[in-house]
């Protein structure tokens, strides 16, 4: 049925009603344009502008999107060396509207950069709303396909869907295009899932309003198939569940569960992997900020799969604003359980990665602060972001408050204080009791964003606060009121920007960090573009002498662009293998071109380069060719980094590997596309293609075996093309069809199909043995052909790969 309210009208009606962790806030009502959904052809988008992360208020050490609206941390997970974000967001307004799932990484907790986006809607179907995920390292699931382990996320509301990535969280499919998995009655939503080594199972938490707030609890064997266990009902629990165990004061022989919800609200009990209990009637909260979705903490979320026994926490802030962007997550803190006066609880650190983010420290022991502006330690030390570590003797203080003034400036008025009141025991008027005569203080301080820290993590609050970052409102103040107090020791850390580290979307097996010498270089969804008046390079950290190097190389307005090797750390020398719109392949290095080869070179499509180098003799081979077209000898440079160069204009470069397995094929021949694009990630050759597109070979065939094994990526079907004509208006192609089949077709005709389960990131083996007018098509290496055709339309033809309507990838293709 149509909906009669118009879009904004909607939005503000479901966040009421609903009360969604996604919630509208008041940017929205000014009205922005709707997001919009993507398509699986040009899946997966990256739909940022530049930016130096500079701009006011923007976190240089917490999380933010590079543009648009983010808000609940969904699928937190470790995979083999990476930590991955992922996150509710709107990539194309400051509003809440039409979700996507963001997606950044980081290899160690604290430098994170954005990646293509991970969930899309029009790519994946369904409300894309907050969830959790897992790594299935034994393959519970039967959806590996290749190195990787499936990297599996659940999202939806009122019902549970499930998307898949077997590539290593690059690309996502949807299962079962988007089927609910788990339904239940009421609203329902943010699944949570995690591994229960006890019980060998999957435990799923899903939150449901069904008779009042509260979790339903399921398990599955495979990650697929859930069977419904229990109910915890409580009215204090409202969306985004986590559930997770701890160690009882650091005895691993005396383990807790906690249960929490969106604002940070837990209890305490036992899980014994289908019901949990606890003997709480009262819930704690960890945080102290404003916990709800117009506030400062919220929805925060858990990593998975983690290499060591933590548990790390990250959370949602909503409060921090900028120019582009609405939203940023908290640092990563690493939760502990512990017994004290008041009870057990939960304890909240920031991760020891924090350590290193430091550049410079000083240090002050043995101090009595009072209120003589003399006794400051701090007085004429400016900062901008950075941290402090503080430890007061309280035991014979007679001050009656104490704290820190944040940003102050020279009429003594600040952005911030963090006052502790000695009668009360409280700071800011929440509880933190001494402990053994002394307080504990950490605080992180960020342009947007204030994180306090008491007592070892006894106490928490998490806070944004609009700093102006101005140098004359740098200062720091320890102040003492009504008396002094013993200022045990302070530390003052400085923290840089933790920004521009990773590559975003740039594929690569190089090792960064990756650094411009000449030119401007900027991440668009197809790779790295460089743009520069005369020579430009993008040099990585990784040197080499032997080997192969190669990538996928497209001129926008550039006269050229080439792969670097063997290059010196500022580019005066090097090796550049590069195409050159004057139509030709070049070899040369500064002050010499050592060898060209003439061929018709045009901009706008991607051409595949590969060098090859040993010792002083270096060949040079164009688009997947066995023959060089560049075999020649030059003894200038040994060894030196990887790159790539940019020459008079624009041009796009991906896809630089060394050593890498490349595109395997016994074909034999150059290959050239008609239609779409089609670049070599690593391993393979990958076409995209809005509709249909082929990559044809030089090789012509009639009676012969063509194998290859084929992968959709995203969208509806992958190929194997034979017996084509130049232009590919003839051919015949076999093809794996995610809508359910095998599929034997030639222009204006279907000539079989074969029923079957074709899954999005999985590889299957085609074979197709022709004779005369049949045709025998084979599946995963079967003895019997699951299509026995005839057809006498083409006789013979050109061998190729076709894509349709999405991305696919082929490898190790071979004709006997």
């Amino acid at each position: 049925m149509s909906d009669p309210l118009p879009a904004v009208v909607r939005r503000i009606a479901v966040a009421t009603v609903l009360m969604i962790a996604a919630t509208v806030l008041p940017a929205v009502l000014t009205a922005p344009a709707p997001a919009t959904a993507g398509t699986v052809s040009t899946y997966p988008e990256f739909p940022y502008s530049a930016t130096d992360y500079t701009e006011p208020r923007r976190g240089q050490f917490h999380f933010s999107a590079r543009s648009g609206w983010m808000n609940d941390v969904n699928a937190p997970l470790y995979y083999r060396g990476t930590y991955h974000l992922f996150f509710q967001h709107n990539p194309h307004g400051l509003g809440w509207d039409t979700m996507h799932w963001g997606h950044a990484t980081s290899t160690n907790l604290t430098h994170w950069t954005q990646k293509p986006i991970a969930l899309e809607p029009g790519v994946h179907p369904g409300d894309l709303w907050s969830g959790g995920g897992v790594v299935d390292t034994a393959n519970t699931s039967g959806l590996k396909s290749g190195d990787d382990d499936p990297i599996v996320v659940f999202t939806g509301t009122n019902g549970v869907s499930m998307a898949y990535s077997t590539d290593g969280a690059k690309t996502f499919a949807s299962y079962d295009n988007g089927r609910k998995l788990v339904t239940m009655p009421g609203t329902s939503r943010d699944p949570k899932v995690l591994w229960h080594e006890p019980t060998r199972h999957w435990v799923m938490v899903v939150w449901s309003d069904a008779g009042g707030n509260g979790v339903n609890f399921y398990t599955s064997p495979d990650l697929i198939t859930w069977t419904f266990r229990s109910r915890y009902a409580a009215s204090w629990l409202f969306e985004c569940p986590d559930l997770f165990v701890l160690p009882l004061d650091g005895n691993n022989a005396a383990q807790r569960w906690v249960l929490t919800d969106a604002g940070g609200k837990y209890v305490v009990g036992s899980f014994d992997g289908a019901t949990f209990s606890s003997t709480w009637t009262t819930p704690q909260a960890m945080d102290h900020g404003r916990n709800n979705f117009n506030g400062t903490f919220y929805a925060g979320l858990t990593f998975a799969n983690m290499p060591d026994d933590r548990i790390v926490q990250m959370a949602w802030q909503p409060g921090n604003t900028g120019s582009t962007w609405t939203g940023n997550a908290s640092i990563p803190v690493r939760l502990g359980l512990r017994t004290l006066p008041e009870g057990v609880r939960v304890t909240r650190n920031p991760v020891a990665e924090v350590a290193a983010l430091r550049t410079g420290t000083q240090t002050w022991t043995n101090r009595t602060v009072s209120a003589d502006p003399a006794t400051n330690p701090l007085a004429g030390v400016s900062a901008d972001t950075y941290e402090l570590e503080a430890e007061f003797d309280v035991s014979a203080a007679t001050a009656a408050r104490f704290g820190f003034r944040l940003h102050t400036r020279a009429d003594g008025s600040h952005d911030r204080a963090v006052t502790y009141d000695r009668a009360t025991q409280t700071l800011d008027g929440k509880p933190l009791p001494a402990i053994d005569g002394r307080v504990g203080l950490r605080l992180l301080v960020d342009r947007g964003q204030l994180e306090i820290f008491g007592n070892d993590g006894t106490f928490s609050w998490t806070d944004n606060v609009a700093f102006d970052s101005a140098p004359t409102s740098q200062g720091i103040s320890l102040f003492a009121e009504g008396g002094s107090v013993r200022l045990s020791t302070l530390r003052l850390h400085r923290i840089g920007s933790t920004w521009g580290v990773g590559e975003s979307t740039l594929e690569s097996n190089l090792t960064g960090p990756w650094r411009p010498a000449g030119g401007a270089w900027s991440d668009t969804v197809e790779g790295k573009r460089g743009s520069v008046d005369g020579d430009g390079f993008y040099l990585s950290a990784q040197s080499g002498s032997d080997g192969s190097y190669e990538g996928d190389l497209r001129l926008e307005t550039a006269t050229a662009a080439g792969l670097t090797f063997r290059a010196s750390a500022d580019a005066t020398g090097h090796y550049t293998a590069n195409i050159d719109a004057n139509g030709l392949v070049k070899l040369w290095r500064p002050g010499r071109d050592i060898a060209v080869h003439p061929t018709p070179i045009e901009r706008r499509r991607t051409y595949h380069l590969k060098v090859v180098a040993n010792g002083s003799r270096l060949r040079v081979y164009l688009d997947h060719a066995p023959t060089p077209v560049i075999d020649a000898t030059d003894t200038a440079y040994a060894t030196g980094r990887f790159g790539a160069n940019v020459f008079g204009g624009a041009a796009i470069v991906q896809h630089l590997n060394a050593d890498a397995a490349g595109f395997a094929t016994t074909v034999g021949t150059r290959w050239r596309p008609v239609g779409g694009t089609w670049t070599v990630p690593g391993a393979g050759v990958r076409g995209r293609s809005a509709g249909n597109a082929f990559l044809l070979s030089e090789r012509t065939g009639t009676d012969f075996t063509y194998a290859g094994e084929v992968r959709v990526e995203t969208g509806a079907a992958v190929a194997l093309t034979f017996r084509a004509s130049a232009d590919a208006t003839r051919h015949y192609t076999v093809n794996v069809d995610t809508g359910g089949v095998v599929k034997f077709w030639r222009p204006g005709r279907v000539i079989a199909e074969h029923p079957t389960t074709i899954r999005p990131g999985r590889t299957y083996q085609l074979r197709v043995v022709a004779t005369g007018s049949r045709f025998r098509v084979y599946l995963d290496g079967g003895a019997v052909p699951v299509i026995d055709a005839t057809d006498t339309s083409y006789a013979s033809g050109l061998f190729g790969l076709n894509v349709f309507e999405g991305a696919g990838l082929v490898q190790n293709v071979t004709v006997s």
